[in-house]
């Protein structure tokens, strides 16, 4: 059952905690987190046969730890793997060389250690285990301490790039698990695409639409798109960074497009990796939505932008790279917590061979639920990481 937000009497406030909690690290480290895929993940800027992320573990002297990951895709994400395990190792050994300080000054400082998008992931990562360890160490979990509107959120699932055959068979399947909506790659070539969304809308009838081009549409072509969707009468849900991240242009005009002709929603994905970008989506009205993602943004800026877009209409959408239950975890309980999101896409986990991952949020078909376990609640067998 879903729990309102009047559940819980006592709100202990992610904001307030950063100015009142005191901490100071006894362990921290990072490890590579590989996991192979069922299948290769295509999209249209590039090609991953397995996820290859950071781990980190942190200790509080007070013996809570806390477990975070810093994602990472080629092409997205400016990290790679070694880039990543050196920045989190400078991380790490910044946070153990810490005297006692609150939250805000811990995050301050990791901010200063890893700025900006260029160590967005890497950030994310370090920003999750300190919380996590700080949400432990007052025994509360981390979607009550984003707000407690909610302790469930109903994912997507994404369809990667494929043969209308193979995306038929994992349309029928998701039909079967439960899943409303399908998120499909695009972008990479239009009549392909076409074919393959045929293919679904035949195994799997009443799904809802994502299209999402990763920047692989010219403003022309993702409008020919949604001119031959109409024809078969399949209006999207939403349409994801039709075109290039720099296109400011072309993605204001696909925007408005799509909203007056079909009231179709577009969202700036890899267009919007900073506040700045959003500031300039909104003074623009260059789109409807802003996908948040914690490896683009960090956790601290996501909260941030957050409260930009509700106060300027902005619609939100919370999403991931290719993630286990720990990163997906986390951004699952934030998005559970404040309440706030109208498209939630945090399936990858569900593309993992493996899940290293024990405990955490429980899963039922599209529906992930949060318990009252304290932090995220997943944890690694931390000597079972190859290292």
């Amino acid at each position: 059952m879903e729990l309102p937000a009047t559940a819980y009497a006592t709100n202990f406030g992610f904001k307030n905690l950063m100015e009142t909690f005191t901490m100071e690290v006894q362990k921290a480290e990072n490890r590579p987190l590989n996991v192979p895929l069922i299948a290769p993940f295509t999209i249209a800027s590039s090609r991953l046969e397995k996820v290859e992320n950071v781990a980190i573990r942190i200790e509080l002297k007070n013996g809570c730890v806390g477990w975070g990951e810093a994602p990472i895709l080629p092409f997205v994400t400016v990290e790679d793997q070694p880039t990543a395990m050196a920045k989190a190792k400078e991380a790490c050994e910044m946070l153990k060389s810490c005297s006692s300080m609150t939250l805000g000054a811990v995050l301050g400082e990791i901010g200063d250690v890893l700025p900006g998008h260029q160590f967005a992931s890497v950030r994310a990562g370090v920003e999750m285990a300190l919380i996590d360890a700080v949400a432990k160490s007052i025994g509360i979990p981390l979607w009550r301490l984003f707000g407690g509107a909610s302790n469930m959120i109903t994912t997507d699932i994404t369809i990667p790039i494929v043969s209308p055959a193979e995306a038929a068979v994992l349309a029928s399947k998701y039909h079967k698990q439960g899943f409303k909506t399908l998120k499909l790659k695009v972008g990479k070539n239009l009549k392909a695409d076409i074919e393959v969304l045929q293919a679904i809308r035949a195994a799997h009838p009443d799904c809802s639409f994502i299209l999402d081009a990763n920047e692989g549409y010219k403003p022309e072509e993702a409008i020919e798109v949604l001119e031959k969707l109409h024809e078969m009468g399949v209006t999207p849900v939403l349409f994801e960074q039709p075109v290039h991240r720099d296109d400011w242009e072309g993605l204001g005009h696909v925007s408005h497009f799509a909203k007056n002709k079909y009231k179709v929603s577009v969202a700036a994905d890899e267009s919007c990796r900073s506040m700045a970008d959003v500031k300039k989506i909104v003074q623009g009205e260059l789109a409807d939505v802003v996908n948040i993602k914690l490896a683009k943004v960090g956790v601290v800026g996501a909260l941030e932008i957050i409260e930009v877009a509700k106060a300027t209409g902005l619609n939100l959408m919370i999403g991931g790279m290719v993630e286990t239950r720990l990163a997906m975890g986390f951004a699952g309980h934030l998005a559970a917590g404040l309440g706030c999101f109208q498209f939630v896409d945090l399936d990858t986990p569900l593309l993992l061979s493996e899940d290293p991952v024990f405990e955490g949020y429980e899963v039922d078909g599209a529906v992930y639920k949060f318990t009252n376990a304290s932090g995220h609640g997943g944890f690694l067998h931390w000597e079972n990481i190859a290292w």
